[in-house]
């Protein structure tokens, strides 16, 4: 599989020699450890950002893991498995802000081509490091980030970000670089945090902090990982101690996807009052998208979705006669 074709160069947007050098400004990139570092220097705040995650990754593989139980770890969550069922077994997936790879190698299946992108390198070679001990040869890392994306706009089947764009400093422009990705009628899958269901995070936040983050009452999923302690550590640190982190409605994702010509198709959970029919694919319409329904669905998740932080999903397909944005 030639991932080079599905990258570009950060700073100009033109395709990539065999040698990773720029085909129109010259500029070359190293691949230390088969990971193409195409992440221009960035701005005090996405630097804060990238040390932070440097110093924890998030998530960790547990120790002795194995293919098999990473897809048993995945497939805890309804919505990893709707997603698996709903993209096509040949499609070119790219996740942005993929992290330690986790969601990359669990959707490495069939014939699909996935790439994982992140800021950060100490990430990215976890992922890597588990791909090849799982022998996944059908992902391909790169060190990249949403200021300058080293990736080829409209080259992807699905876009997927999650937990990605609300720790950017803008996240409704990070969010029209995400968008760019996919090709016309692809799809855009984009996880962030929810206001209304991030509120009891964000209370546990203010008695963490005034305890010096000795107590983070209340917080189920600590209480669950008491003797997994470095990613008891990382959920901690990322859910309590980022320093960039925004929080979005329904309505105002809508309002980026209608910019961005992504047509919305529905959100998940849903934002329909009544129970989504599971069998639905995650890639067709909802049902109807009432406003007044979407708000009420909202204050709900504060119940259902407050003991995971907050995180919602919205998916989307680029409408087809969209013209790639100029960089």
């Amino acid at each position: 599989m030639n991932f080079r074709r599905l990258l570009a160069c950060p700073a100009c947007g033109a395709e990539l020699s065999e040698h990773w050098t720029c085909t129109r400004c010259a500029a070359h990139y190293e691949v230390p450890d088969g990971i193409p570092d195409l992440r221009l220097p960035g701005d005090e705040r996405t630097e804060t950002v990238r040390r932070f995650y440097e110093r924890a990754p998030f998530p960790g593989y547990p120790p002795r893991d194995s293919l098999h139980a990473l897809r048993l770890r995945a497939e805890r969550s309804a919505f990893a498995q709707r997603l698996d069922r709903a993209i096509s077994g040949d499609a070119c997936i790219v996740e942005v802000g993929c992290g330690t790879g986790q969601m990359c190698l669990y959707l490495a299946r069939a014939d699909r081509a996935i790439v994982g992108a992140d800021l950060t390198r100490a990430s990215l070679r976890l992922g890597a490091s588990a791909a090849a001990r799982f022998k996944l040869g059908r992902v391909q890392f790169v060190e990249t980030d949403l200021r300058h994306p080293g990736l080829k706009p409209g080259a992807f089947d699905v876009v997927f970000s999650s937990g990605v764009v609300h720790h950017t400093a803008d996240p409704r422009a990070s969010f029209a670089r995400v968008a760019a990705l996919a090709r016309p009628g692809g799809i855009v899958v984009l996880g962030v945090y929810n206001r209304f269901a991030r509120m009891p995070t964000r209370l546990r936040r203010v008695a963490a902090r005034l305890s010096g983050f000795r107590v983070v009452p209340f917080d189920p999923v600590l209480r669950d990982r008491k003797s997994e302690t470095e990613r008891r550590d990382a959920w901690l640190r990322d859910q309590y101690q980022h320093p960039e982190e925004h929080s979005h409605t329904i309505a105002e994702v809508q309002h980026w996807f209608s910019e961005n010509r992504v047509e919305y198709l529905r959100t998940y959970p849903t934002a329909l009052l009544e129970d989504d029919d599971e069998r639905d694919s995650l890639f067709t319409p909802a049902a109807d998208n009432w406003r007044l329904e979407s708000w009420l669905s909202q204050v709900g998740w504060m119940r259902t979705l407050g003991h995971e932080g907050g995180l919602f999903f919205t998916i989307g397909r680029r409408t087809p006669d969209v013209a790639t944005p100029a960089r």
